[in-house]
């Protein structure tokens, strides 16, 4: 008897063989997946990773299955749903007739609710013309936490989104419905989008693997910004061949985004990077002054790693530290700078995309509209106790591109290159960086460099499950990871020594989200019926 590939751990790989094989069709998958949604993220546990999910994926799915028979798969994409972050653009009218039912493209907030897109995000455009389904608009932490001071997960139009591995957890963010989808599976692969931690700490919060490529290898058009200076879009999934899989689709240059023209002009088959023996020869550095104060338990197992990764090959360099002491390293004082620069993009780069859709019902204009109409909505959108702020709204309208907005970028940029990533990897001779997910994004963000984490391990059972206020930051079993990073464009290699690793160790396996948590729809559940 054929045994169907169990949605919760099922790699696109296995996907496509079944559907090469006809045991399914895209349109049993696109129900099956549906039907796991309906389980768990407004019933059940309600944990509201999914905003909305595509009227036409259905349809499209048969077209796609059509097309397997008519003419063949496109690769390996074909017919298999993927999320999005809801501030990745999808076509209002969802390529099908202008009277169909369309997703929207918010931010996670209602001051885009109904507005109308000019055309797919490149990203989305991307996975479309590779014959995946577009399944649905995956939470986010709203304006990609970019609001204020309000929890990892929360938005207006989902309300607060949470961990499937710790009840009421931390899910992290701002992806965070593209990264408890993906725990869990909700769909085969998703995408997300990075500023400074968004796609790697949700991977790491809820134990699957996720990339932020360098800015530029994948395009921003259409896509919800906060900085042009550092958002980067990019896959999460389960594993480390399905991240390579979607990278592939999706980068490339772009004329919207000038940033992706300064991409090389051959980009690697990300595919050939797969290699168990990934790691055999590689030099790591690990730079300790830039984790100091970590959680005791993620520097634990990130240093039983860096012994699995000397048995499996890799040299490892420890300390290989970044230039300057620890206090220049101290996160707070990173982030004053960092902060600078992106309150100063964040006006001009956000009333740039509004100014580009064709229609906005709300009527905002400008982030002070924005900021006004949650002020007017407020019983939508700042809601008493937890979600009630909007403080870094307020700052980015009063910010200015001024001689010390420059002044912080360029600082930035000597922090997380010369001072940082570049810096380390040429003093010590490095191949690439090896920090806990939790310390790593910082330099990446600031340098614009690329970033991959991978489950590491999960909190023991006897961490303090601490009280919801309204989610628990931490708790039995929330799962932390293991970044690899590296300078401009080195995603291939990152991309070979997180497979080894992960080959290596198979860390997801180990824990599995909490009962209640895990849908029980399976395909066997829907062939046929």
């Amino acid at each position: 008897m054929y045994a169907y590939p169990d949605l919760y751990e099922a790699t696109i790989e296995e996907l496509q063989e079944g559907l090469k094989k006809r045991r399914f069709t895209s349109v049993d998958l696109v129900k099956a997946y549906l039907a796991r949604i309906d389980e768990v993220n407004i019933k059940g546990p309600g944990l509201r990773a999914i905003i909305e999910t595509n009227p036409n994926a259905l349809k499209q799915a048969a077209e796609l299955d059509e097309e397997r028979r008519s003419k063949g798969a496109r690769g390996p994409l074909h017919g298999i749903p993927i999320l999005l972050k809801d501030n990745i653009a999808t076509l209002h009218s969802e390529g099908a007739c202008s009277s169909s039912a369309s997703m929207n493209t918010t931010a996670g907030s209602y001051a885009l609710h109904g507005s109308v897109v000019p055309d797919d995000a490149t990203v989305s455009a991307k996975l479309r013309a590779a014959g995946a389904i577009l399944l649905g608009k995956a939470s986010l932490s709203e304006w990609a936490h970019w609001r204020g001071k309000i929890p990892s997960g929360f938005c207006g139009l989902a309300g607060q989104c949470t961990n499937p591995y710790v009840p009421l957890g931390n899910p992290s963010g701002s992806s965070s419905g593209s990264g408890v989808a993906m725990a869990i599976g909700l769909a085969a692969g998703s995408l997300g989008s990075e500023t400074d931690g968004s796609i790697i700490s949700p991977s790491s919060h809820n134990n699957i693997v996720g990339i932020k490529p360098t800015v530029g290898l994948t395009s921003r058009a259409g896509v919800v910004p906060i900085s042009e200076h550092q958002d980067s879009v990019g896959p999460m999934c389960r594993t480390v061949t399905d991240v390579a899989i979607i990278l592939g689709a999706i980068v490339g240059p772009d004329p919207r985004d000038n940033y992706s023209l300064a991409q090389p002009a051959v980009v690697p088959d990300y595919t050939q990077a797969l290699r168990a023996d990934g790691l055999k020869g590689a030099r790591l550095g690990v730079p300790r002054n830039a984790f100091e104060n970590s959680d005791v338990n993620h520097v634990i197992e990130f240093n039983k790693a860096l012994e699995i990764m000397r048995g499996l090959g890799a040299t490892i360099v420890d300390p290989a530290d970044f230039e300057g002491h620890a206090g220049e390293w101290d996160p707070n004082r990173l982030w004053e700078l960092e902060a600078r620069v992106l309150c100063g993009d964040f006006k001009v780069n956000v009333e740039q995309y509004i100014s580009k859709l064709i229609e906005v019902p709300t009527g905002v204009k400008t982030l002070n509209d924005i900021i006004e109409f949650n002020k007017t909505h407020a019983d939508k959108e700042l809601i008493e106790p937890f979600w009630a702020d909007q403080v870094t709204l307020e700052e980015s309208d009063l910010a200015k591109q001024d001689a010390t907005y420059w002044h912080a970028l360029l600082h930035d940029y000597e922090m997380g290159r010369e001072k940082g990533i570049d810096g380390a990897l040429k003093q010590y001779n490095l191949d690439a960086i090896l920090m806990p997910t939790s310390k790593a994004s910082r330099p990446a963000a600031v340098a614009g460099y690329p970033v991959i984490s991978v489950p590491l391990g999960f909190q023991p059972a006897d961490v303090a499950l601490e009280a919801a206020n309204p989610t628990r930051m931490n708790g039995p079993n929330m799962p932390f990871g293991i970044a690899f990073l590296g300078t401009a464009h080195s995603e291939f290699n990152l991309i070979k020594y997180a497979y080894a690793y992960e080959q290596g160790t198979h860390v997801r396996l180990r824990q599995k989200a909490y009962p209640e948590a895990i849908p029980k729809t399976q395909l066997k559940d829907v062939v046929g019926k």
